[in-house]
C-alpha cells in the first residue's frame, strides 16, 4: 500500500482496514490478520498498526479477544450503515429527498461573495453581498456532509433558519418560494478536507472528501443558487450497473437504472 504524505499513516491504515470490513473482504465475526502481519503488509511498526486498530475498536468495527486476536464486529447494521449503494445516476441521490438525512447545524450569514461566486451568480457590480448558508447533515446518525450554499440577497433573506431543520433547501426554494428551476450544472470531484471542512466532518485535515458543486438555474438561464458540499470519503461506494446490449451492429454497454 502506497501511503499518502498528507494523511497520518495510522489513519490511512485504519481507513484501509475499515474498507476491508465494509466491502466484506473480512466477514462479520471473522478474525483479521495479527498486528505483526499487518505491520509487515503496510511496512510500518506495530505501534502504528495498534493505533489504527484501537480506533476501529473504539468505533465498534473490531473487537479484541485476549489470546485469540482481533475480530470484525458481528454488528451487521453498523457495517451496512457505512455502505450506501446508489442505484442509477448519482443525481438520483443528490436531488432526492431522503427522509433519513437530518440537519443538525445551520448558520445563515450575509457575506461578501468570493469573486468566483459573484461571477457564477452573475451579480451586478455593487451587488457582491450574498446570503451564505452553512449546514452539517447526518445520515442514520453518522456525519455525512458539510455544505455551503450561496444565494442572491433577494432570495436568501427570505429563508428562515428553522425551516432548514425541517426541509431541504431545494424544497424551500421550489415549494415555499415558488422558484421554478429549468436546469442545473453539477461538478463532482475528489478533494481534500481543509481545516473548516475537517472540523465539521470530524476527520483529520487533508482527509479525502467527495466534493460537489451545483449551480441551479431558473428559467431564462438565470443562476439562482450555488451549492457546494463536501461528503466524507469513507461513507461512499457508488455502484453503476451496465447491461450488454447485442444487436445487428454488435454489442454495446448501456447504463441500467436500479
Amino acid at each position: 500500500m502506497k501511503m499518502n504524505t498528507v494523511l497520518p499513516v495510522y489513519y490511512q491504515i485504519k481507513q484501509t482496514i475499515k474498507n476491508w470490513i465494509i466491502n466484506k473482504e473480512f466477514n462479520p465475526g471473522e478474525r483479521i490478520p495479527s498486528e505483526k502481519e499487518l505491520a509487515d503488509r503496510f511496512h510500518v511498526n506495530r505501534l502504528t498498526v495498534r493505533q489504527a486498530l484501537g480506533q476501529l475498536i473504539q468505533e465498534g468495527f473490531l473487537t479484541s479477544k485476549r489470546g485469540e486476536g482481533t475480530f470484525v464486529t458481528d454488528d451487521v447494521r453498523l457495517i451496512d450503515s457505512c455502505n450506501f449503494e446508489f442505484r442509477g445516476l448519482i443525481d438520483d441521490f443528490f436531488f432526492a429527498q431522503i427522509s433519513e438525512v437530518k440537519t443538525k447545524l445551520v448558520r445563515i450569514n450575509q457575506v461578501i461573495a468570493p469573486k468566483q461566486i459573484q461571477e457564477k451568480l452573475r451579480l451586478n457590480p455593487g451587488s457582491e453581498e450574498v446570503t451564505e448558508i452553512k449546514r452539517v447533515r447526518y445520515l442514520r446518525g453518522k456525519l455525512l456532509t458539510y455544505s455551503i450554499n450561496y444565494l442572491p440577497m433577494t432570495i436568501g433573506t427570505r429563508i428562515k433558519e428553522e425551516s432548514l431543520y425541517e426541509k431541504s433547501l431545494l424544497q424551500i426554494l421550489e415549494q415555499d418560494l415558488g422558484i421554478r428551476f429549468s436546469e442545473a450544472v453539477q461538478t463532482i470531484e475528489s478533494s481534500f478536507a481543509d481545516q473548516e471542512v475537517a472540523e465539521h466532518l470530524a476527520v483529520p485535515s487533508g482527509s479525502p472528501v467527495l466534493f460537489i458543486e451545483r449551480i441551479m438555474y431558473a428559467y431564462k438561464g438565470q443562476p439562482v443558487e450555488i451549492f457546494q458540499s463536501s461528503y466524507r470519503g469513507d461513507m461512499y461506494k457508488f455502484i453503476v450497473r451496465y447491461k450488454n446490449v447485442v444487436n445487428k451492429d454488435g454489442s454495446r454497454w448501456i447504463h441500467r437504472s436500479g
